[in-house]
């Protein structure tokens, strides 16, 4: 080979390079069964791109109530917490679907959850959040509880998600989550698995809120290592029973509760007053039908395990320090966004009773929840719980922290709901909700995106917002509010005025029949759309 084509081919291959380096390749690829012409991944100008997308990371506790959380009003030391709230926003009128796997299924999806077998929630025509990152350019991960199935079809491995470490049960030993559960709540051995494999060993030292954030911790490292924005689902299982903690978090709560329910759910209000949260026509709402005295109760018990729930969520904020002392180490403390809420309500579900002879609240070897007075308490001002559709059933504490981008120590009034996570991250990671999936026309999308409402503007709301579970019903119509709680003894629905009376304390149904018969008929046609069987009344 002569001089001239040597250097000629040396200057083809300059300019070659060149154009990659300047120019993406572009190849064809399939996007809702429709080929088109894309850049291939993984080239400088796409990894430039990617790189400009906010990493997300989606938090969400299990089973705690409104007000548990220092920058909500609680008692709980949540000073990573805190600080997210402080350089960030909160929200006074978000709403969960007040149970587990309801609210699972409709943060995944953006859609409200079809039937009321768990198992079925996710389907060949919905597609996960999950899913629609990893078309965006996302690494992704879910890192915790699923509680949404094990197969194909329904499991986070399969369903979006490049990476999975977690339960894959509603809820197990935090300790050993393999240990059997007690014969009193059904001897069940719980399934814990990393990606499509089960983990059924765990050191002596295991404890999950730590061994959830490691993973999501792993994450972070995975998609640096890829060069990739990261989608995080950190799913704790804390503070869901069984309600277990570490002794030396369990020792800086002893006492504080001693007080009682009533005492403490009076303070929180009071607290919430002083920050702003609550509204001036907030009244704290009357008692629980489930609740119990305080002056007939064994009180050292009850402090004792409200110490425990109360170091299980001092576990997570401890772990959240963690996660933000990787973000800023990794140098993403100021291109990421951080979303915190619950999935429901406290709980006051109570398997194995509350017998201090027989429970011991806080170590491996025993089974114990807090209970109908204190599940009912975490939820001040609200009415009701976990299951229950009132606002202490189904309204969130949600914080969401984005330097530079969200508003410092906001908090916003307006009404938003869990299906709105979907369209709002499609749009931050720069895609859209798809019609098509993997050969199946997908429903659409019922959120809206809060892009807005994160920027601290208004965005035009949800016209009505439904809920249902095991019984109790509810809709939402502008600041009006119908609801059917099972509990009733009357019977029927109740109206209220959210907008005068966010605690739900006087019941204006008898004064608007016709709007209880308009609402009560759109609940109906709603719950036809989601598949409940349920006969008009």
């Amino acid at each position: 080979m002569n001089d001239f084509l040597k250097r000629f081919l040396s200057f083809a291959v300059c300019i070659f390079v060149a154009l990659n380096l300047i120019a993406p390749t572009k190849v064809f690829a399939f996007e809702n069964d429709q080929a088109v012409l894309k850049p291939l991944s993984g080239t400088p100008a796409v990894i430039a791109e990617e790189r400009r997308k906010p990493n997300i990371i989606l938090i969400m506790v299990d089973d705690m109530g409104f007000s548990d959380i220092g920058c909500y009003g609680g008692e709980v030391e949540t000073e990573n917490l805190n600080r997210l709230a402080k350089n960030g926003m909160r929200f006074t009128q978000f709403y969960n679907n007040a149970k587990c796997t309801t609210t699972r299924a409709s943060i995944l999806t953006g859609l409200y959850p079809r039937g009321t077998n768990g198992n079925l929630h996710l389907r060949a025509n919905m597609v996960t959040l999950g899913e629609v990152m990893q078309q965006c350019g996302y690494r992704t991960a879910l890192c915790g509880k699923w509680h949404l199935g094990r197969e194909e079809i329904n499991h986070p491995f399969y369903r979006g998600f490049d990476s999975f470490y977690g339960l894959l049960d509603g809820c197990c030993n935090f300790f050993d989550p393999v240990q059997p559960d007690p014969k009193y709540k059904g001897g069940r051995t719980r399934v814990f698995g990393k990606n499509e494999k089960l983990i059924t060993d765990f050191p002596s030292n295991f404890y999950t809120t730590d061994a959830f954030t490691d993973s999501a911790i792993e994450a972070i490292h995975a998609a640096d290592r890829l060069k990739k924005p990261f989608f995080i689902h950190l799913t704790y299982t804390a503070p869901h029973y069984p309600i277990q903690a570490k002794p030396a978090d369990i020792v800086k709560y002893r006492g504080k509760f001693r007080g009682g329910w009533d005492e403490m759910r009076e303070s929180r209000f009071k607290r919430q007053q002083e920050m702003g949260l609550a509204a001036e026509s907030w009244k704290l709402s009357e008692g629980d039908s489930r609740a119990y005295t305080w002056a007939n109760a064994n009180q050292d018990f009850e402090d004792h395990r409200m110490a425990v729930y109360a170091a299980m969520i001092d576990s997570v904020d401890q772990n959240i320090g963690r996660l933000l002392q990787t973000l800023s180490q990794t140098k993403h403390d100021d291109d990421t966004l951080i979303l915190f809420l619950s999935d429901n309500g406290g709980c006051a579900e109570e398997p194995g009773g509350r017998d201090p002879d027989k429970r011991n609240p806080g170590p491996a070897d025993d089974y114990v929840a807090v209970g109908p007075a204190w599940g009912w308490a975490q939820n001040s001002p609200f009415r009701r719980y976990k299951s229950w559709l009132n606002e202490g059933g189904i309204t969130t504490p949600m914080i969401a922290w984005w330097p530079k981008v969200i508003p410092r120590g906001t908090i916003n009034r307006d009404v938003a709901h869990i299906i709105d996570f979907m369209p709002t991250i499609i749009e931050l990671g720069g895609g859209d909700y798809p019609k098509q999936f993997k050969g199946n026309e997908l429903l659409p999308v019922e959120g809206k995106s809060m892009v807005e409402l994160l920027k601290g503007k208004s965005r035009e709301g949800h016209s009505q917002l439904c809920w249902h579970w095991a019984g109790n019903r509810a809709v939402r119509e502008g600041d009006l509010k119908l609801v059917w709680d099972k509990l009733n003894s009357n019977k029927k629905w109740q109206l209220y005025d959210l907008s005068v009376d966010r605690c739900e304390i006087n019941d204006i149904a008898d004064q608007e029949p016709q709007r209880v018969a308009r609402m009560s008929n759109h609940w109906f046609d709603w719950a036809e759309e989601m598949e409940l069987k349920i006969k008009r009344n």
